[in-house]
C-alpha cells in the first residue's frame, strides 16, 4: 500500500505556508499537468486542518475538471474547451463562507474558466478570504495576470518528483525483502528507475510496471496536454506533424537548437513541416510546462544571446515513454535533471559562454537568484582521467569573477580545483552537499 508520505511535497507546502495569510494576495500553483498541483493541495488542507488553522467550514475547494462538481454548480461547457458562468462559481463560493473566519478558498485548473479572473479578484477583495489556484498552462495566464490582476498575485511553479522527493519515496515500493530494499536505496539504482520510470507522483503507484508506466505517460500526461493545451490552441489538424516535433525537441535536449535547424533536421528525417509550425508546437510545449527554454549568455558582457537556445523536457521519464530506452543519452539526461533541480531551487537558469584563447567556450549553467547571487555549474557523467578532468574544468576556470564555481558528475567523492568544487552530482539532489 502506498503512504501519503510517497508523494508529499514538503517545498512546496514550505512556499504555501510562506504566503498563508496573506490573503491580498492570490497565490497560483502552475506546472505541467498531472504533475501533483490537485494533490498538493490536498496536502495543504490537511495541514491546515491538523494545525488548527481550519476546519472542514472555512475550506472551499473546487476542481473544474470534474464535469460533476461543475455541473452542479452551474457552470457550461462552451467549445469543449471554456467553462462559462464565471457569477455562479463566484454565487456557489460566497454562499459557503463562514462569516467572521477566515476562508481558505482552493480552485483547480482556473484558466478553464472564461473570465476566470474575475473570481480571483472579487475573491481577493474579501478580507476573510485566502485565494488559492491551480493552472496548467502559462499561456492562459500572461495577459490575464499583468492586467487584470495588478501584481496582487505570486506564482509557485510546480515539477514532478525531485529525485530527491523520488528517493524518500521510491523504497517504500519494495515488499518482498530486505534485499529489495537494501538494493532500491542504491543512489544508482535509483537514479536508473527515476529516468526510466518518471517523477509523475501517480507512477509510484505502479510498482516499476514499465508498460503501464509508459502507456499512463503517453495516454494520460502527454496525450492529453497536447490535446487540449496545443493542438486546440492552435488548431493543428495533423498530429503526426505534431509528434514529429515533439520527438526531436525531446531527442536533441542539451544541444543548441534552432527553429531553422529543426526544420532542415525534420526535413531530413522525412518531415516536411514549415517553421512557422515549427515556432508554434514549441511556444505550445513551453507554455503548457512540457519543455523548458534556456537561453545562451555571455559571461563577460553580461547580456543574453538572441540565437540557439537550449531546451529541456520536464521529465525524464516522460522522454524515456516518447522515445524509448535505445535513445538514452546519459550525459544530457543528468544535464537536464541538473536543469530541473536549479529551477526548482528558485535560480533564473542559462547556458553560459565565454572566450578563451580566442574560443568561445561554454558553461553548462549560469544559475542567478535576486540579489545578485550568482553560480556556476558544469554537469559531467565522470572525470576520471586527467584529460577529462582539465577538459570540464577549463570552462570555469576562463571565469574570472570569485562567484562560486561546482563540477558535478556521477563519481563518488567531492574535493576541490583552483576553488572550483567537485561533488558527487546525486549527493547534490538530496541537498547533500
Amino acid at each position: 500500500m502506498v503512504t501519503e508520505t510517497l508523494i508529499n511535497r514538503p517545498e512546496y507546502i514550505r512556499q504555501l505556508k510562506a504566503w498563508q495569510g496573506q490573503n491580498d494576495l492570490i497565490k497560483i500553483v502552475t506546472g505541467v499537468r498531472r504533475c501533483g498541483k490537485s494533490k498538493l493541495f490536498e496536502l495543504f488542507q490537511m495541514q491546515l486542518q491538523s494545525d488548527k488553522t481550519a476546519d472542514d467550514k472555512q475550506i472551499v475547494s473546487i476542481n473544474l475538471e470534474d464535469l460533476i462538481q461543475t455541473r452542479n454548480i452551474g457552470l457550461t461547457e462552451d467549445n469543449e474547451h471554456f467553462l462559462v458562468g464565471y457569477e455562479k462559481l463566484l454565487d456557489y463560493i460566497l454562499a459557503r463562507l463562514t462569516p467572521e473566519k477566515m476562508n481558505f478558498v482552493f480552485i483547480d485548473e482556473i484558466q478553464l474558466l472564461r473570465n476566470w479572473q474575475k473570481v480571483a479578484n472579487a475573491l481577493r477583495l474579501q478580507k476573510n478570504v485566502d485565494v488559492y489556484l491551480t493552472g496548467s498552462n502559462a499561456y492562459m495566464f500572461s495577459s490575464d495576470l499583468a492586467n487584470s490582476l495588478g501584481g496582487r498575485y505570486v506564482e509557485i511553479k510546480m515539477q514532478p518528483l525531485s529525485f530527491k522527493e523520488y528517493y524518500r519515496g521510491f523504497p517504500y515500493l519494495a515488499q518482498d525483502t530486505k534485499e529489495d530494499l537494501m538494493q532500491l536505496r542504491d543512489l544508482q539504482n535509483t537514479y536508473s528507475h527515476y529516468i526510466r520510470e518518471s517523477g509523475f507522483p501517480q507512477t509510484l503507484k505502479m510498482l516499476s510496471d514499465k508498460q503501464h508506466i509508459s502507456d499512463y505517460l503517453r495516454d494520460t500526461v502527454y496525450l492529453n496536454t497536447v490535446q487540449k493545451d496545443i493542438v486546440k490552441r492552435f488548431n493543428i489538424a495533423d498530429t503526426n506533424k505534431l509528434d514529429a516535433v515533439v520527438k526531436y525537441m525531446f531527442d536533441n535536449i542539451g544541444n543548441e537548437t534552432s527553429v531553422r535547424s529543426i526544420e532542415r533536421g525534420l526535413s531530413a528525417g522525412g518531415h516536411k513541416i514549415s517553421v512557422p509550425t515549427i515556432d508554434r508546437i514549441i511556444e505550445g510545449l513551453i507554455d503548457s510546462f512540457l519543455m523548458y527554454k534556456c537561453d545562451r549568455y555571455d559571461i563577460k558582457g553580461k547580456q543574453y544571446l538572441d540565437s540557439n537556445s537550449k531546451y529541456y523536457v520536464a521529465d525524464i521519464g516522460l522522454r524515456t515513454a516518447m522515445l524509448g530506452i535505445k535513445d538514452m543519452d546519459a550525459g544530457h539526461i543528468l544535464e537536464n535533471v541538473v536543469y530541473l533541480e536549479l529551477i526548482r531551487r528558485g535560480y533564473e537558469v542559462s547556458v553560459g559562454k565565454i572566450h578563451k584563447g580566442g574560443k568561445l567556450v561554454e558553461v553548462d549553467f549560469v544559475a542567478k537568484k535576486s540579489g545578485g547571487i550568482v553560480e556556476y555549474y558544469q554537469v559531467a557523467l565522470n572525470v576520471l582521467g586527467t584529460e577529462l578532468l582539465e577538459r570540464e574544468l577549463a570552462p570555469l576556470e576562463a571565469i574570472d569573477d570569485n562567484y562560486p564555481k561546482f563540477l558535478l558528475t556521477m563519481d563518488y567523492g567531492s574535493g576541490e580545483n583552483n576553488g572550483i568544487q567537485r561533488l558527487n552530482v546525486l549527493n547534490w539532489l538530496l541537498g547533500q552537499q
